[in-house]
């Protein structure tokens, strides 16, 4: 008889995205080669209270469970240093993660400074009680559903000469070249406000686009700035979901060079790294968020954070490292 294995994160990410397309837990077993009673049961347990499957939280639980909770984040008790480390960075709203691979980059040779992420979240929350644990809970990123698909549109043919997706080059799907962007609006409370969001597919690298108003003219003329302040080797296309906001798309090309390409209505997987990102945004500026109450200032300090912060994807290097390193080679 075959032993059982834990559920993977690549496994629960499918989940994820499986749920979004409309598959029951039947159907996912079978896709995964599972029993259908544990996926049943994996889908039952990890549910938020608004009934929704978030495949990073699951993982993060999964993982706290199995966990050996008697000894090892004790460590963190007994060297101060590596205590206001982690709580440094948490700070910053950087994860458990990342602030390990960091650490080992920082310090190579001190081992008081080596511990696992899942360390980190066995600490703040098996050890620490009272008002330290609630401080600690509070730094780590919130882990809301998932972002509901807007109702922008109901057809292609709402914006003029759109180009689709499926002529993008095959190249930009391989981030094998850097310059191509995907990009967003997040809307603000009671959708009165919005704030743009453009995230670089090779480097991760995020740009934040304070608007005064969400209209067409608006959003080209503030995404059109902010591109044009880079070098036109990382100018080289935008992909964009089929929002009215971007329907200005021909000016804003002849404007920037740089050529838009328009997701299929409802797949907010074309554009992952845009919705991964977006995701990150919302641990500063929640759902009811008033854009129109935030200054440039604070906006660009959320910018800069994202842009420091490692990640996995690059091997631990930052976006804005690797985007530096870049332009220095180009």
């Amino acid at each position: 008889m075959k032993n059982y294995q834990r559920i993977t994160l690549k496994e629960r990410e499918k989940i994820s995205k499986l749920l979004i397309t409309g598959n029951n837990a039947e159907e996912i077993s079978r896709e995964l080669g599972r029993h259908r009673s544990t996926i049943y049961r994996e889908i039952s347990r990890y549910r938020d209270e608004n009934g929704e499957y978030s495949c990073i939280t699951a993982d993060l639980i999964a993982g706290i469970s199995a966990s050996d909770r008697k000894g090892g984040y004790r460590k963190i008790e007994r060297h101060p240093g590596l205590l206001k480390y982690i709580k440094e960075k948490l700070t910053l709203k950087w994860s458990p993660e990342q602030i390990v691979m960091r650490m080992k980059e920082e310090y190579p040779d001190n081992k008081s400074m080596r511990i696992s992420h899942e360390t980190i979240y066995s600490y703040i929350y098996v050890l620490t009680r009272g008002s330290l644990k609630k401080e600690l809970i509070g730094y780590l990123r919130q882990k809301k559903k998932r972002r509901g698909i807007r109702g922008k549109t109901n057809g292609r043919g709402m914006i003029p000469e759109m180009i689709s997706i499926e002529e993008r080059p095959k190249e930009v799907e391989g981030r094998i070249i850097p310059g191509h962007w995907e990009g967003d609006l997040i809307m603000g409370r009671n959708h009165r406000s919005a704030l743009g969001s453009l995230v670089e597919r090779t480097t991760r690298t995020v740009i934040l686009v304070p608007l005064k108003k969400k209209d067409a003219s608006s959003v080209r003329i503030a995404f059109s700035r902010e591109l044009k302040k880079l070098p036109e080797q990382m100018r080289l296309s935008l992909t964009y979901d089929q929002g009215r906001e971007m329907s200005e798309h021909k000016l804003f090309t002849k404007n920037t060079r740089v050529k838009v390409y328009f997701a299929h209505p409802h797949s907010p997987w074309e554009r992952g790294t845009n919705e991964n990102t977006n995701m990150l945004i919302r641990d500063y500026f929640p759902k009811k968020t008033d854009f129109g109450t935030i200054s440039r200032k604070e906006i660009k300090k959320v910018q800069h954070q994202l842009n420091e912060r490692p990640r996995k994807a690059l091997h631990w290097k930052t976006p804005k490292e690797v985007f530096d390193q870049l332009i220095r080679t180009a």
